[in-house]
């Protein structure tokens, strides 16, 4: 039996209303960050970053437009890091397979 890729939803979590928190899990860490921090995002299909005021995450994926819709309106509540087989999964449906959060360090 096959799947029909129109009905796979976004690998992201969105509200109707707006989270204070985005929370991004990882395999072996969760951040929760504020909105209320949330600086910009920027990308394309593949690649979206997204800046806070102590941190900046790195996504790829494939689909990531619909992401920076969502970003745009800071709806999304929790991001999650596939495991790595998910990473490979074939199709058109947006997705994401790596995150990288990096902390931003103070300049003196």
């Amino acid at each position: 039996m096959s799947t029909v890729l129109a009905d796979k939803p976004k690998t992201w979590k969105t509200r109707q209303e707006r989270p204070a928190t985005l929370e991004i899990v990882l395999l072996k860490r969760t951040y929760v960050l504020p909105w209320s921090q949330f600086l910009y995002a920027e990308g394309d299909n593949d690649e979206v970053g997204i800046s806070f005021a102590t941190h900046e995450i790195a996504i790829s994926g494939a689909g990531l437009q619909a992401l920076l819709g969502d970003l745009a309106s800071q709806r999304i509540a929790e991001l999650h890091e596939p495991a790595r087989a998910d990473q490979f999964e074939e199709g058109r449906a947006p997705c994401i397979r790596e995150i990288t959060v990096l902390k931003i360090e103070e300049r003196r």
